[in-house]
Parts: structure tokens; C-alpha cells; sequence
């Protein structure tokens, strides 16, 4: 005997579009709480950005990545080193607004491929520079850095369109129109809510 079970059927979970619909509805879920929890994490991290201890030795934390790197990585480093020392506050101050952007995004749900791809940026730029790429590598190394693994985490929420459970973007999506592309976009008509 075989039973005819709609995919509207409300003990159905309700999926992304363009999702795979053997994904349960609390994997899905899952992904707004891996979300909302990550969006903590860069919102301590801000936190810390906003003390003054971070705008006044902003270079140093930069230029501490120098020590012992190969020629080609000094470069870049000192690159941004003297980008920075046109102005620290302002750059102190642009990576703090940019961490709680970010995490005001990652917690709604708001904006979320916008978010996605800045937050990918970020983490590449401080892997790069004051991770100094995780490095020096040499005898006794013993990790790549912290930030590459961020940029991994980026990915993987936007590849899951991770805006979507738990967030405002399905229904930001519709009312940004043509600028509908920086949020994760609309959930189908089998969303409860």
C-alpha cells in the first residue's frame, strides 16, 4: 500500500528554493543558529575592536606580523603598514564599524551575500596581513592562522544561502528589487512563516 504525500503537507519542513528537499527542516534551521552563532563571535570581536587599546596599538598589531617572514610577505605587510599609518584612528575605527556591521548582518539574517562576501574580505585581509598568512612557517609552526578558516565559514553560508533560516532576507529579497542579489533570497511557498 502506498500513500500520496503532498509537498505542502505541513508535517513537510519547509525548504530554500533551490534547495535539496531531502534536507530536514532542522538541518535547516541548524544553518540560522550556525549563523546567528557566528554573528556572536564577530560581535565580541568588535567589541574588543571598540576599546581604546585596539585604536591606540592598531599599527603594532600589524607591523608584529613582520618578524621573521619571508621577503615577498614583509612587502605586503609593510604595504599595508604604511597605508595604515596615513591615518590609525580611521583605519582602527573602519575595522571596528566593519565587525559590527557584520555581525548586526549575521545575526538578522540581513543582507546576507552582501555580509557573506564582506566578511570573506575581511578575514583575507587580516589572514594577510596581521596573521601574516599564518606564518612564519618554520620548524614548530603549528597553524595556518584563524582567519582562513573564517573565510571558509563565509563560504560555506553563503553556498547554504544561510540568510534564509532565521533571517529577514526572504523578506528582504522582494522589496530590494534589482538589489535583491545581496540578500540569500525568498524561501518557496512551502515556508510556514
Amino acid at each position: 500500500m502506498t500513500t500520496n504525500v503532498s509537498r505542502n503537507d505541513s508535517r513537510l519542513a519547509p525548504h530554500a528554493v533551490g534547495a535539496n528537499p531531502s534536507v530536514p527542516g532542522w538541518r535547516f534551521a541548524g544553518l540560522g543558529l550556525l549563523r546567528i552563532a557566528f554573528g556572536i563571535v564577530w560581535a565580541i570581536d568588535a567589541a574588543f575592536k571598540w576599546q581604546p587599546g585596539f585604536t591606540d596599538n592598531f599599527v603594532s598589531y600589524v607591523t608584529g606580523a613582520l618578524k621573521d617572514q619571508p621577503v615577498a610577505v614583509r612587502a605586503w605587510i609593510r604595504l599595508w603598514v604604511d597605508v595604515i599609518q596615513v591615518d590609525p584612528r580611521l583605519f582602527a575605527h573602519l575595522v571596528a564599524t566593519s565587525e559590527t556591521a557584520l555581525a548586526i548582518a549575521l545575526i538578522a539574517g540581513a543582507f546576507s551575500n552582501l555580509a557573506f562576501f564582506g566578511g570573506t574580505s575581511l578575514a583575507l585581509v587580516i589572514w594577510s596581513t596581521a596573521e601574516g598568512f599564518g606564518g612564519p612557517y618554520k620548524t614548530g609552526s603549528t597553524d595556518i592562522g584563524t582567519a582562513i578558516i573564517y573565510v571558509l565559514v563565509f563560504v560555506g553560508l553563503f553556498l547554504a544561502k544561510a540568510g534564509l533560516p532565521l533571517g529577514i532576507d526572504r523578506r528582504l529579497t522582494p522589496w530590494l528589487g534589482r538589489w535583491g542579489w545581496i540578500a540569500s533570497g525568498p524561501l518557496d511557498a512551502t515556508d510556514p512563516g
